[in-house]
């Protein structure tokens, strides 16, 4: 059977099945990221190898507190604990990360951005201080704020390859097997599956313009963009796809930031670690290399945003380079103007967000103005212009 039979077969089983010639104009999905999505899929043009993860199974990272020391294996610290024996730890508080001595170079892992955004420059005595200490990951790049900022996936990707290229100008090629990338995954689940495997593939194409082989090491966490303060069971099942998203991409750590917005308990805290727990153990999608290798939506849509991602980087050096478009302002523009629109469908409604803009509680009471700032990147809650 040639192509056109297959794809004419399965358009007319979805004309049969939305009884209606018309599939086309039904099926049309907007999106914010330039992606072209196809009301179907029938094939993939080119078929992608199985994309790896540094870590054989997701590392499920949670918050430390002593009375999850004996069932945990790894743990985000926020301040110093001793003795913390045969554990994996993400050191998420700079003085910390300076100051900390681990005795087995494979348990330590930096949180700790080394670009300050601000002033639109890298931390050098910071880089140098974590260098030389016995980390299996020593430098941060964070793409997380990024994301809750408003900057669309294509913007983050080519911003983290924009940063990476910034370190090895400094430092040397050497320094890209010490990288952990740290990245917020949000509710368009596909996407963001399609967003760490689309990663994989264009650090790797970095990685051999320096003669390496490279495959990064990504530390997921879940979105704020999407939250809401009135809504803490929604950000929880939210989040929980967030999770999933990240574990099907490949990630090689995932950490569920609290589900209670601004309102953090020792529950709350142990509820989002046990969402981590729910999926590793009762889906088991923790420890496959790439689950959804051979779907032919998320493979079209991976190239897709990686082709993208690597364009919009060249656009970021083309400029001078990521800290170089920080300084004139650029980035801080592009990012705006992506939040902004974005924004605007939450408030649509084209967006939707339970018991924000649809079965609202609240009314708008924030204008876009009032939450964005062409001048600085800052993470924004939707949720903060009705609240």
């Amino acid at each position: 059977m040639s192509n056109i039979e297959t794809f004419s077969n399965w358009e007319n089983l979805v004309k049969k099945q939305l009884k209606t010639e018309d599939i086309y104009t039904i099926l049309k999905k907007e999106n914010l990221e330039g992606i072209d999505v196809k009301p179907f899929y029938d094939s993939v043009e080119k078929p992608l190898i199985n994309l790896p993860k540094v870590e054989e199974s997701t590392h499920l990272v949670a918050t430390y507190h002593e009375t999850l020391e004996d069932d945990v294996f790894a743990f985000l610290l926020n301040e110093n604990v001793e003795n913390l024996i045969e554990k994996t730890i993400f050191i998420n508080n700079k003085a910390l990360a300076e100051h900390i001595s681990p005795q087995d170079e494979d348990q330590y892992f930096s949180l700790i951005d080394v670009f300050d955004e601000n002033n639109a420059e890298i931390d050098d005595q910071l880089v140098k201080e974590l260098l030389a200490k016995s980390f299996k990951r020593n430098i941060c790049v964070d793409v997380s704020l990024h994301q809750n900022a408003g900057a669309s996936i294509v913007q983050q990707l080519g911003i983290a390859l924009a940063k990476t290229k910034e370190l090895v100008e400094v430092y040397g090629e050497e320094i890209l097997n010490k990288i952990l990338f740290r990245l917020a995954v949000g509710g368009n689940y596909f996407f963001e599956i399609a967003k760490i495997r689309a990663f994989k593939l264009v650090f790797n194409q970095l990685s051999k313009e320096y003669g390496l082989d490279d495959i990064p090491y990504i530390f997921a966490e879940t979105s704020l963009r999407n939250k809401s303060v009135s809504d803490s069971e929604n950000n929880l099942i939210r989040s929980t796809l967030e999770l999933a998203s990240a574990m099907i991409g490949g990630a090689d750590a995932v950490f569920s930031t609290n589900y209670q917005i601004g309102n953090n308990t020792e529950n709350s805290e142990e509820i989002s670690f046990k969402q981590q727990i729910v999926l590793a153990y009762e889906s088991i999608i923790n420890v496959f290399e790439d689950a959804s290798n051979g779907s032919y939506y998320v493979e079209d849509i991976t190239q897709q945003i990686a082709e993208k991602s690597w364009q919009f980087f060249l656009e970021i050096e083309e400029n001078g380079g990521y800290l170089e478009s920080l300084k004139q302002e650029i980035l801080q523009k592009k990012i705006y103007n992506q939040a902004v629109e974005e924004q605007k469908w939450v408030e649509e409604g084209k967006i939707k967000l339970i018991g924000v803009n649809l079965y609202p509680k609240l009314e708008v009471r924030k204008t876009v103005a009032e939450l964005y700032n062409t001048k600085e990147i800052k993470a924004v809650r939707w949720a903060e212009m009705f609240e």
